[in-house]
């Protein structure tokens, strides 16, 4: 990833807000989903909602890895393909959506996104 704005959030900076947001909604979703599950039952749903091996299944029904702005080396490496690239690639996107327009639109962009 390239950061050409320093005075703009870095896409590490927004994939880690993304991170929070994803879990937040996620949490949200299952707790709506299934109240009266324990949390012991929900907590192993949630990870695997918001594993990197899932956020990458999303990013590339998205197409996202056609969309990034990659180094030289990481492009060499297929970078674009890469579950980590990809997965860190969507947080970054969630954390815009919540920067830009809010929770209830980071809420829409993820059920849009979600295979729930």
């Amino acid at each position: 990833f390239t950061n050409e704005n320093p005075g703009a959030p870095d896409n590490e900076r927004l994939a880690l807000l993304g991170d929070a947001v994803l879990g937040l909604v996620v949490a949200e979703r299952l707790l709506a989903a299934a109240p009266a599950e324990p949390v012991g039952v929900l907590t192993p749903g949630r990870a695997a909602l918001v594993s990197g091996e899932n956020l990458a299944r999303w990013a590339g029904a998205l197409d996202l890895g056609a969309h990034l702005r990659l180094g030289r080396g990481e492009e060499q490496m297929g970078g674009r393909a890469k579950e980590s690239v990809l997965a860190t690639a969507l947080e970054a996107v969630v954390g815009v959506v919540y920067l830009e327009a809010g929770l209830d639109a980071a809420r829409g962009a993820v059920a849009l996104l979600a295979v729930w």
